[in-house]
């Protein structure tokens, strides 16, 4: 048992990629496989989040931005693909039919820049950002506020330049059109396998020498410092790496739910992205990606029946969470063990023995 104890992570990795990519496809209905591709994106998202702030100790309240900015470069690839080559979006002419397309639409008519651009974005902007802010030795509450103060900042600006109303209406999917239900399917199954790449590459990085360096600049960053270590350099990693997850988790939300808006990157999102990695449990790795799950599965089926309440639950649930499991869900699992221990080694009641019995054994004893 012992030798199989670091390998438990990658087990519960296959048996958690057997049911999304072989039990989901095979017993669920269209609607639902919609609805958990839709939950596999947020928790792609989470598990950057967990990266991030559970082992390094970064509250990133600011997700949002980085999920905006890899939906929105697919929606604009999908929009012109839809629209065909050498056109326009319906929505540019209805606005302006003399219009042309804006310079920075055109080179989203290639697949590769798009796919480029998912990432690269996220990397440069939470590099400069992440610069900026760790080298200035910015954390705890101050970082959280200026990463929450950059999505709203982004949210409200699409939504004064007319974008209110988001992008949507997508026909095709890289050359599949999206109303095939075999198509759906597909889309579905490559969100669920980057779900599973994700959670196997935290694996790594929290096995690895990287890992151990966050979480001691997160509990001793000046004992880090000392032994030559830059805090900041590694601060920085994880905090582009969760960026990235987060773009990657926004690209596959747009063709999954067919829109995006500046709801889907304010502040709001954010935090439901926070909720749902606080509930699972920030340090744990499926902690944070089965959390995101259940938030989501809140927030579809309570949200649209319930849409007045649910905000309710959820700000109910992230107060009993944050104070009697402020490790979230995944500590259960050590406590129990804890408590089978302290069960284990309290010696039975017969092995102590009373006054009146040890004062009976000794005169037998001198006798």
């Amino acid at each position: 048992m012992t030798k199989l104890k670091p390998w438990l992570p990658l087990i519960g990795i296959g048996v958690f990629a057997i049911l999304l990519l072989v039990v989901a496809p095979a017993v669920l209905s269209m609607h639902w496989i919609n609805n958990l591709g839709k939950y596999c994106c947020w928790a792609i998202a989470a598990v950057g989040i967990g990266l991030a702030w559970g082992r390094g100790g970064m509250l990133v309240l600011g997700q949002g931005v980085f999920f905006g900015l890899g939906a929105y470069a697919m929606a604009m690839h999908l929009t012109l693909e839809s629209a065909g080559p050498d056109s326009l979006p319906v929505f540019m002419i209805l606005y302006d039919p003399s219009a042309s397309l804006p310079a920075f639409w055109e080179p989203f008519r290639s697949d590769a820049f798009t796919l480029i651009a998912i990432v690269a974005l996220p990397v440069i902007v939470a590099s400069v950002l992440g610069y900026a802010l760790f080298k200035r030795r910015i954390k705890g509450a101050y970082f959280a506020i200026l990463s929450q103060a950059l999505a709203v900042l982004i949210s409200s600006t699409i939504r004064e330049t007319g974008g209110d109303t988001g992008l949507s209406d997508f026909k095709y999917f890289f050359g599949f059109v999206l109303d095939d239900d075999a198509n759906k399917v597909m889309v579905f199954m490559i969100a669920a396998a980057l779900l599973i790449v994700c959670l196997l590459g935290v694996w790594q990085l929290n096995r690895s020498r990287f890992g151990e360096l966050l979480i001691a600049t997160r509990d001793a960053e000046e004992r880090v410092r000392f032994l030559g270590y830059d805090p900041a350099n590694i601060k920085l990693v994880a905090y582009v790496v969760a960026a990235v997850m987060a773009s990657v988790a926004g690209a596959m939300f747009v063709p999954i739910v067919g829109i995006i808006t500046p709801a889907e990157i304010g502040a709001a999102a954010s935090i439901l992205m926070i909720a749902g990695v606080a509930l699972g449990g920030r340090a744990s790795l499926f902690g944070p990606a089965l959390g995101a799950m259940a938030i989501g599965w809140g927030q579809s089926s309570l949200g649209s029946s319930w849409p007045s309440g649910w905000i309710y639950i959820l700000g109910l649930v992230f107060i009993l969470v944050t104070l009697f499991l402020p490790m979230g869900l995944s500590s259960l699992t050590g406590k129990a063990k804890s408590l089978v221990r302290r069960s284990r080694a309290t010696p039975p009641a017969s092995a102590f023995v009373s006054d009146s019995d040890s004062a009976s054994v000794l005169d037998e004893v001198k006798r």
